[in-house]
C-alpha cells in the first residue's frame, strides 16, 4: 500500500486529515476524510468511453450515503437495513453535485459516479461541510478530467462572530448558516438560511468562507502532486468544422432576429428557433444521423451566443423586458374552499397553487436518520408535474430537484413561522403544486406559501418573497444582471442566484455559478438588484392580502393548549390510558400530552369549539384539588346503610353521610338516592388522610324555627348514638357464648 496523508487545521484547532491509498483502491480515486470521530470515504469511477455518440451533456451522478452503524444505531422499519436515501442525504448529494458539475470539461461525456459514504459519525461534526472536500479530493487524485479542486465549508455567524464549520451545539445561536463552495479563485455555489440579515453581511460571510476554502484546495493540489497524477486522454466528440461554419453563417442572424422579436410566449419562441434549425437541416443534401446530431449541438451554441449578445449589446431580453424588470404578477387567495388556506401566485409563465393544512402534534414529521432525530412541526412539499412545462410524459415519484426546491422554500419561510406555543399550536403542512413553469418556480412557491399562510390565519412574523437573478458575461468584462430570470435565461446564462427575504432582510439563498471569475463586485450588485426586486414582489403580495387573517376559517380544526402540573399528567392519562381514551371518546377530541420544562402541556384538538370546551372542563376537573366549602355536582357511585359515596370530580369520591342529606330524618338512604343519581354537594371537611366529607343539607335553607346548631344527629331507625345498630355487640357476644371453640375457629377462618 502506498498510503499518503495530508492534514490541516480548522480555525478552532481541530485537525482534518485526508488519506488515500488504503481503502477502495480499485476505484479511479478514493480518499478518507477524518475530523474527530467523523470518517467519510469518497470514491469516483468514470467510464472509459462516452455514454453515447450523440451525448452533449455531463452524465454525472453524485450519491451521499449514511450508515446507521456509523453512530451505533439500527435502521428503522421492518427490513432493518438502509433503503432509499433520506431527504438529508439527497440534499447533501445535491450540494456536492452542483459544486462539481461546472468544473468538468465541456466535451467530456463519460458516465461518472461519485459516492460519499459516512462510515463513522461524530455527534458534534456536521458531515455536509466535508462531503465536497472528500469528493473533490477523490477526483483530483484520479485520472478523470476535472478542472478543480473545489471545497465546501459551512460559515455561520454566532453571537456576531463568523465561524468555519462550527460544532453542532454552537449552531443554536447562529443567525447565518450557509454552505459555500469555491475553487482557489472563484465562488461556484452558495446555499443556506439567514435570520433576516443584510446583503452586506451575507457577502462578508461568503468572503470569509473563501479564505478557508483556499487552504483546503491547496492541500488537494499538494496531494495530487505527491501522487504524480496524470489525467486520461479522451475523445468524446466528433466535429465537422465545415458544417459548423455553414450553420453559423446560415442561422446566426435569423436566431438573433427571432430573439429580438421579444415574444413573451415560451412555446412560440421555442418553435421559432426550432423552425430555423429544421430549415437548415432540410437544406442539407447528404444529411445523416451524425450530421443531425452535430447540427443540434452547434445550433445550441449559436442560440446561446445570439441571445447573450442581444442582452449585452442591446439590453433586450427574450421576452422584451429590461434587465431589472419583473414579469407581470397576479395573485389570489382562498381559491380552494375546503382547504384550510390556499393561494395562487402567477409571475409571467410560472404559476404555483399552494395549500396549507393545520394538524396536531400527532401529525408532526418524525425524523429518524443517522445524524438527525426528532420531529418537525413545519413541513413544505414542492411538486413539479410534467404538464407544468408541456411535457407529455408520466410523473414517476419524487425527484431530487423537487426535494431541493422544497427545502429552499422551507428554509426561506421557517424562521417567520411563530414558535410553538399559544401563537401557533398547530403542525403546519404547505404543499406547492407548480401548474406552469418558465423559471423561478421555487421562488413562486415562496410567494404563494406566504399568501396561503396568511389566508389560513397563521400569524407569520413578516411576509416573505423570493426572486431568481441571472448573469450574462463575455470575455471582455461586459456583464448584465437579470432580475426574475426565464427558464431559457437560466439555461443559457452564467448564474442562477435565488434570494428570499422580508422587508427587513434575507432569509435564504441558493446560488449556482457556471462561469469562471465572478467578482464580489458583481455579486454585490446582484444582491442589491435582488433586494429591489424582492421588495417590489412583496408589495404585490401585500396588495392581495396585507396581513394574516384575524381568525382561522370555520373548517379549520381548533386547538386549545392548557398547562397542568407535572404530577397530574398521570391522572389525566389514567392507568393504561383509560382516562384519556374515555375522555376523547366522550368529547370527540384528540388530546396530546407532553412534559416540557417540568410542566404538563396539553393540546386539545377538535372540529368545533364546543367539544374542546367540554374536554378542557373535564381535564380541569381531573386535576382540580378539592377545597372545603366548594360546591360540586356529583354522581352517586355506591350506597351504604350510613350514606352514599359521591364522585364529585373525575376519579375523586367523598362520603355523603345520611345525616348530611337533609334536615329531616331519613330512615334509609335508598329511600332518597340510587346509583347514578346526580346532585349538588358541598365539601364540609377533608381529614388528614384525604377523605372528603360531603353535605347536601348545607346547601338547603334551614327549616323555619330551627335554631343554629340544635338539630340532632340524624340516625336511621334503631341506630345507636355511636353509629352502630342498637344491640349489635350484645347479640354478637351472646352468640359467641353459645358457640363452642370449633365455631370460633370457623368464624376466624
Amino acid at each position: 500500500m502506498n498510503i499518503i496523508q495530508k492534514s490541516y487545521q480548522l480555525p478552532d484547532g481541530r485537525e482534518v486529515t485526508i488519506e488515500t491509498g488504503k481503502l477502495a483502491k480499485q476505484a479511479d480515486g478514493s480518499v478518507v476524510v477524518r475530523v474527530g470521530n467523523l470518517v467519510l470515504l469518497a470514491t469516483v469511477v468514470s467510464a472509459k468511453e462516452a455514454v453515447n455518440e450523440t451525448a452533449d451533456f455531463m452524465p454525472l451522478s453524485v450519491d451521499y450515503k449514511e450508515k446507521f452503524a456509523s453512530i451505533g444505531r439500527f435502521p428503522g422499519g421492518f427490513m432493518k437495513r438502509e433503503a432509499r436515501p433520506s431527504d438529508y442525504e439527497v440534499l447533501i448529494a445535491r450540494l456536492v453535485d452542483r459544486a462539481l458539475r461546472p468544473l468538468f470539461p465541456n466535451d467530456y461525456h463519460a458516465e461518472t459516479f461519485v459516492t460519499i459514504n459516512l462510515f463513522s459519525a461524530d455527534k458534534e461534526v456536521m458531515p455536509d461541510a466535508f462531503a465536497g472536500l472528500a469528493a473533490s479530493t477523490a477526483l483530483m487524485i484520479s485520472n478523470v478530467p476535472f478542472n478543480g479542486p473545489i471545497s465546501e465549508v459551512r460559515v455561520a455567524r454566532i453571537n456576531g462572530e463568523f465561524k468555519i464549520n462550527p460544532v453542532i451545539s454552537e449552531m443554536v445561536n447562529a443567525d447565518i448558516d450557509i454552505i459555500v463552495a469555491a475553487t482557489m479563485s472563484n465562488i461556484v455555489m452558495v446555499e443556506g438560511e439567514m435570520n433576516e440579515v443584510a446583503e452586506a453581511d451575507m457577502l462578508e460571510a461568503i468572503k470569509f468562507a473563501h479564505g478557508a476554502i483556499k487552504i483546503q484546495c491547496q492541500i488537494q493540489l499538494e496531494l495530487a502532486e505527491a501522487l504524480g497524477i496524470k489525467k486520461r486522454e479522451y475523445c468524446h466528440e466528433v466535429n465537422d468544422e465545415e458544417l459548423k461554419k455553414s450553420l453559423q453563417e446560415s442561422t446566426y442572424q435569423k436566431v438573433y432576429d427571432a430573439a429580438k422579436l421579444a415574444n413573451p410566449n415560451k412555446h412560440e419562441r421555442s418553435e421559432a428557433f426550432e423552425n430555423i434549425k429544421k430549415e437548415f437541416l432540410e437544406s442539407l443534401a447528404d444529411k445523416d444521423e451524425t450530421k443531425e446530431m452535430l447540427v443540434n449541438r452547434y445550433f445550441h451554441d449559436i442560440h446561446k451566443d445570439a441571445v447573450r449578445r442581444l442582452i449585452l449589446d442591446e439590453g433586450i431580453r427574450l421576452d422584451g423586458r429590461k434587465t431589472d424588470q419583473i414579469r407581470p404578477i397576479w395573485c389570489e387567495v382562498d381559491y380552494l374552499p375546503s382547504a384550510h388556506g390556499s393561494a395562487i401566485f402567477t409571475r409571467g409563465e410560472t404559476q404555483s397553487i399552494t395549500t396549507v393544512t393545520l394538524g396536531t402534534k400527532l401529525d408532526e414529521k418524525i425524523i429518524d436518520e443517522v445524524m438527525l432525530q426528532g420531529t418537525d412541526k413545519f413541513l413544505l412539499h414542492y411538486n413539479f408535474p410534467p404538464f407544468s412545462t408541456g411535457d407529455a410524459k408520466p410523473s414517476r415519484g419524487l425527484s431530487r430537484r423537487e426535494i431541493g426546491h422544497g427545502n429552499l422554500a422551507h428554509r426561506a419561510l421557517k424562521r417567520m413561522i411563530p414558535p410553538n406555543g399559544e401563537i401557533n399550536p398547530y403542525t403546519i403542512r404547505i404543499v406547492s403544486d407548480i401548474l406552469e413553469s418558465n423559471g423561478s418556480s421555487s421562488m413562486a412557491t415562496v410567494c404563494a406559501s406566504t399568501l396561503a399562510l396568511m389566508d389560513t390565519g397563521v400569524k407569520i412574523k413578516r411576509p416573505v418573497s423570493g426572486i431568481a437573478m441571472g448573469l450574462i458575461t463575455d470575455n471582455n468584462g461586459k456583464f448584465a444582471i437579470l432580475s426574475d430570470i426565464l427558464g431559457d435565461e437560466d439555461h443559457l446564462g452564467d448564474m442562477d442566484f435565488k434570494v428570499t427575504g422580508t422587508s427587513e432582510g434575507i432569509t435564504a439563498t441558493q446560488m449556482d455559478i457556471k462561469t469562471d471569475g465572478l467578482s464580489f463586485e458583481i455579486m454585490a450588485k446582484a444582491l442589491e438588484q435582488a433586494r429591489q426586486g424582492r421588495l417590489f414582489i412583496l408589495d404585490k403580495l401585500t396588495d392581495t392580502l396585507a396581513e394574516p387573517r384575524a381568525d382561522y376559517k370555520p373548517n379549520v380544526p381548533r386547538i386549545e393548549k392548557i398547562i397542568i402540573p407535572k404530577e397530574m399528567i398521570g391522572a389525566v392519562i389514567g392507568q393504561g390510558g383509560k382516562v384519556i381514551q374515555q375522555l376523547q371518546a366522550d368529547t370527540g377530541t384528540t388530546i396530546v400530552i407532553e412534559e416540557i420544562d417540568n410542566k404538563g402541556v396539553v393540546d386539545v384538538f377538535a372540529e368545533n369549539l364546543e367539544s374542546i370546551e367540554a374536554a378542557i372542563k373535564r381535564i380541569k376537573e381531573i386535576i382540580e384539588v378539592p377545597e372545603i366549602g366548594k360546591v360540586y355536582k356529583g354522581k352517586v357511585k355506591g350506597l351504604k346503610e350510613f350514606g352514599a359515596f359521591i364522585e364529585f370530580l373525575p376519579g375523586k369520591e367523598g362520603l355523603l353521610h345520611i345525616s348530611e342529606y337533609d334536615y329531616r330524618r331519613i330512615k334509609a338512604i335508598e329511600d332518597v338516592l340510587k346509583d347514578g343519581d346526580e346532585l349538588e354537594v358541598k365539601i364540609i371537611d377533608i381529614d388528614k388522610a384525604g377523605k372528603v366529607k360531603l353535605s347536601r343539607k348545607a346547601l338547603l335553607p334551614r327549616p323555619e324555627g330551627m335554631p343554629e346548631g340544635e338539630e340532632r344527629p340524624h340516625r336511621p331507625h334503631g341506630e345507636h348514638s355511636s353509629g352502630r345498630p342498637q344491640g349489635q355487640y350484645r347479640d354478637r357476644d351472646r352468640d359467641q357464648r353459645r358457640s363452642g371453640p370449633g365455631d370460633r375457629d370457623r368464624r376466624r377462618n
